[in-house]
């Protein structure tokens, strides 16, 4: 019998999201840095409400693939992945602009410790025994894998059953293993998500999963024992923990599991667990949302409340992956368009949670477009005019019309719905929002032609109330677009004066919170417009 489980919830929480553990047998791709930047975006915006937030991040080093390509490589498996970590991994996470809390390794003493002390747990409740396995044994998926898993090869392949991600056959192991005893949790499993069916997300996802769990659990091998790298079983020498129930446990090890309770990393599982998010690829939903909470539930401990699978970014129709030849660096894309318009673009064109094919032409246009000549090109003229016809001051909006109070009120329903959409992870529609927001105010810039306006004395008025209310817009943009954007952002909060305290300022853009966004009036009359370098400068042509 499977022992209580008790929720830490609270009103102190913090919101806390995962990605996946990343694989460290090569150097990231841009797949890798699309989850990661999810992730930040996603944090950043709950920062933006005002909410406490832990972000964690990390990599898996442990593992069949790894032993082999650090044999390859002449050197040691830690040798392999600490020059990995050190010049490919962390490099990356400042690349992208990720303001992670936490980075876990976990070849790091805290995460072994608390691992085997998670199993020791499980062991102690009865769901871990010894058996003989034969089967098998995917080494790039690091998967055991059932019959129903493989699929006819072709050419080379043909006769053979192979591996659907890696395109070939697996290997043939038999073992003497410890076994999970995952089939005790399948009716658990089944009555958790008919009552929680928001806790896999898509819908598609939560499908499969069901339709996996109904199909009927098997155990499943805990430990290998033809592979030394790897956490050693604590009961019995000879054996390593097997890399996936090594690598899910990070989640939890991270914030402190298995720590007193009174120390500052109790306190912090306390505060943090469970997790409110686990960002993961499609390819891996399995593993986080069958294999996963029935460990936690083996060991007693509280569910993550969502596991969200976004899809794969394709390259030529392929997924993205070294292997394939299809992997692209996320320097070789940020150090053309920046890291924002990296940001911006992968979670705006691309719905998440589907599949997506990223194309240089058109990551191009839209940063043309969308960037350059819309926000760009916005912020860019309302500076210029307030620094022409104003001296650099913000004037006062003495004027307002039918015109002013329609920008206002679509305001209102652009914070609300973009901020109703990025809690969703429904990153495309939130951006979305505000971009139409911006075009809006564009439009409103070519309607009241300020430039007009500013011709004849009469309308000085008129021409205040113009360039405060688009400045008043550009406060209000920068402040959504904060998470997704945050240099460019603050650069826009630099030039619209908004940095300084008091009558004169708003304060740091990170302290604006999404709630009273639309609150119209914010930007102190008085503060000091300037005309800075372009947001989104004009790319260089490539060959």
């Amino acid at each position: 019998m499977s022992p209580p489980v008790t929720s830490a919830t609270g009103a102190d929480k913090a919101f806390y999201l995962t990605t996946p553990i990343y694989y460290v047998n090569d150097a990231p791709h841009i797949g890798h840095a699309y989850t990661t930047t999810a992730g930040d975006v996603l944090t950043r915006w709950h920062r933006q409400r005002g909410e406490q937030v832990w972000f964690l991040t990390g990599v898996d080093e442990h593992g069949t693939k790894v032993q082999r390509a650090a044999d390859a490589g002449g050197v040691t498996p830690q040798q392999w992945v600490d020059n990995l970590v050190e010049k490919e991994w962390l490099p990356v996470l400042e690349t992208v602009d990720a303001a992670n809390d936490d980075f876990i390794r976990t070849t790091e003493p805290r995460h072994a410790e608390r691992a085997q002390r998670f199993w020791e747990q499980v062991r102690e409740h009865g769901f871990v025994y010894s058996a003989p396995y034969e089967g098998p044994y995917c080494v790039g998926c690091e998967e055991f894998k059932f019959a129903a898993d493989l699929v006819p090869g072709t050419g080379e392949y043909e006769g053979q059953l192979i591996c659907p991600v890696h395109g070939r056959p697996c290997e043939q192991l038999q073992e003497e293993n410890w076994f999970f005893q995952l089939s005790a949790f399948t009716e658990r499993l089944i009555e958790h998500y008919e009552a929680n069916p928001d806790a896999i997300q898509p819908r598609s996802a939560y499908n499969e999963v069901m339709s996996f769990i109904r199909g009927g659990l098997v155990d499943i091998s805990m430990s290998r024992s033809s592979v030394s790298w790897g956490i050693p079983v604590p009961w019995e020498t000879g054996q390593v923990i097997y890399v996936w129930f090594d690598a899910l446990l990070n989640y939890a090890t991270a914030v402190g599991y298995g720590t007193d309770p009174s120390s500052p990393e109790g306190e912090l599982y306390a505060n943090t667990w469970p997790a409110d998010v686990h960002l993961v690829g499609k390819d891996i939903l399995r593993f986080h949302a069958v294999y996963w909470p029935a460990m936690l539930m083996a060991a007693g401990e509280p569910l993550p409340r969502k596991v969200f699978a976004h899809g794969w970014l394709l390259v030529g129709g392929e997924k993205m992956s070294k292997s394939k030849l299809t992997g692209i660096a996320p320097s070789e894309i940020i150090d053309h368009f920046g890291s924002d318009a990296f940001r911006y673009y992968f979670l705006r064109a691309i719905a998440f949670g589907q599949d997506g094919s990223f194309s240089w032409e058109d990551m191009s246009a839209r940063y043309t477009a969308e960037l350059a000549n819309g926000l760009g090109n916005l912020a860019a003229r309302a500076t210029a005019m307030v620094v022409r016809y104003c001296e650099g001051i913000l004037p006062a909006a003495t004027a307002d019309g039918a015109a002013e109070e329609g920008l206002q009120a679509l305001l209102v329903s652009t914070a609300a719905n973009a901020d109703a959409a990025m809690v969703a992870l429904d990153f495309s529609t939130g951006i979305t929002a505000v971009k139409d927001f911006i075009e809006a105010v564009n439009g409103y810039v070519t309607e009241q032609e300020p430039w007009v306006l500013a011709k004849d004395p009469a309308n000085r008025e008129r021409l205040e109330t113009v360039l405060y209310t688009i400045c008043e817009s550009l406060r209000a943009i920068a402040v959504l677009y904060n998470p997704l954007m945050p240099k460019t952002m603050q650069d826009l909060w630099g030039q619209l004066g908004a940095n300084g305290s008091g009558a004169t300022g708003l304060g740091p853009l990170a302290a604006q919170r999404i709630a009273g966004v639309a609150v119209w009036g914010q930007l102190p009359v008085g503060s000091s417009v300037t005309k800075g370098d372009s947001l989104f400068p004009r790319l260089e042509e490539t060959t």
